[in-house]
């Protein structure tokens, strides 16, 4: 029944006819112009997350052998690209439209096509759906790698789409630009934040020679010289053993516990976990209450983190307890040294920071007053890039649901 529906679920005001099904093919061919006498030297790439950019702008540099360009395929200015011999069935795609000012080439894997009788805009939009799967699953061929499929260029052309009048495809095509628009404001916002964030972090915190570049206008003093273990108890946390043994979690239990995913996937700022762990694991691990310092390392290497609910910490984390300093404050140094602590790394089956190294590190602190300042500063950015960044999955996630409700 789901492929009867000739109209979406949701629709502007005043538009109430059928979509009609074509194929791809209908309004569309393939593009097969060649760089003849490497006339074109831009090599293109197909990002899911970006679209198609330049190649060396994506990876820092051309990985396209430059005497063997000449038989890329031109992609022109709206042009449309797929790689159908490489898609993995767990995630299609992607398929996308030259949008940047000039002509480009692309390896002769990708499938290169040009449309007509329809508005660009809205072809682009409904490749970002996934309506067109089903057929990709039907029509193409696995081979050797149960991971990697091909489709034909001419079974991919032959695909089949509903497209509704071009006065309501120019509306919809709109309407997702201008919530492409938002979310690309947003995210550069957040990339001027982060990249003043890191110039900050480079720039308040004193070296050896006991003064900062920047700093508030208030404070002079010299930054003294002390180590690590002269201003906190530094401990190790502890696991249970085996730790896959289910006897250790209780999802009842209000301690947390913490595993490198959280940090990750939090930046740093732990107000939730997925797991918890039971009494007997309490009696193996260490319990802390928040708010606490903590700094991995094991597999993500430096990372500092605070915890804002109760936790069990294991081995791959250091505690910080009684600190002497502003807690704030040490967590954007440990920001800003993390990049350090990699030449420190022990190589094994995982990188891992040997703890007394970091009892042991010398690190240069103002007065207590000037480390609250700098720590408060540094975290309302901090609150502004995660806002930017929430602002940015909300409107990812009205598109997405948009997507699924105005296209057929």
């Amino acid at each position: 029944m789901k492929d009867e529906k000739k109209a979406p679920k949701l629709r502007f005001k005043g538009f109430t006819d059928d979509w009609e099904q074509c194929k791809l093919s209908d309004i569309s061919e393939k593009s097969y112009e060649k760089n003849t006498y490497n006339k074109y030297s831009t090599v293109l790439t197909n990002s899911a997350e970006y679209g198609i950019v330049k190649q060396r702008d994506f990876f820092d540099k051309d990985i396209a052998n430059s005497s063997n360009i000449s038989g890329y395929y031109v992609v022109r200015k709206n042009y449309f690209v797929y790689n159908p011999r490489i898609s993995n069935q767990a995630k299609f795609g992607p398929i996308n439209r030259n949008k940047l000012d000039e002509s480009g080439i692309m390896s002769p894997l990708y499938l290169v096509f040009t449309v007509h009788d329809i508005d660009e805009s809205f072809l682009e939009t409904l490749f970002q759906t996934t309506t067109w799967h089903r057929f990709m699953y039907q029509n193409g061929d696995t081979g050797a790698r149960a991971d990697r499929f091909a489709i034909k260029d001419s079974t991919f052309m032959s695909m089949p789409i509903k497209v509704p009048s071009l006065e309501e495809q120019h509306k919809l095509a709109l309407a997702f630009q201008k919530l492409d628009q938002t979310i690309t404001l947003h995210e550069e916002k957040k990339r001027q934040l982060e990249r003043l964030k890191s110039a900050l972090l480079k720039k308040m915190f004193a070296d050896k020679s006991g003064y900062p570049v920047v700093r508030f206008k208030e404070f002079c003093d010299e930054w003294q010289g002390t180590k690590l273990r002269k201003i906190s108890k530094i401990v190790r946390g502890a696991s249970p053993r085996p730790i896959s043994d289910p006897k250790w979690f209780d999802n009842d239990s209000n301690v947390g516990w913490l595993r490198i995913s959280d940090v990750t996937s939090q930046d740093g700022r732990i107000h939730h976990l997925k797991q918890h762990i039971s009494k007997q694991g309490q009696a193996k691990t260490r319990v802390i209450s928040e708010p606490h310092l903590l700094l991995s390392i094991a597999a993500t290497v430096g990372k500092p983190l605070i915890n804002y609910v109760k936790i069990g910490v294991h081995d791959g984390f250091l505690i910080f307890i009684e600190p002497q300093f502003d807690l704030e404050f040490m967590f954007q140094w440990l920001e800003m040294f993390r990049p350090q602590w990699s030449k420190y790394g022990q190589p094994g089956s995982q990188i891992n920071l040997n703890s007394d190294l970091v009892k042991n590190q010398i690190i240069y602190l103002p007065s207590r007053e000037e480390q609250n300042q700098i720590g408060i500063f540094l975290n309302q950015i901090d609150s502004l890039i995660n806002l930017h960044q929430q602002k940015i999955n909300n409107i990812n996630s009205v598109k997405k649901s948009l997507l699924q409700k105005m296209f057929i």
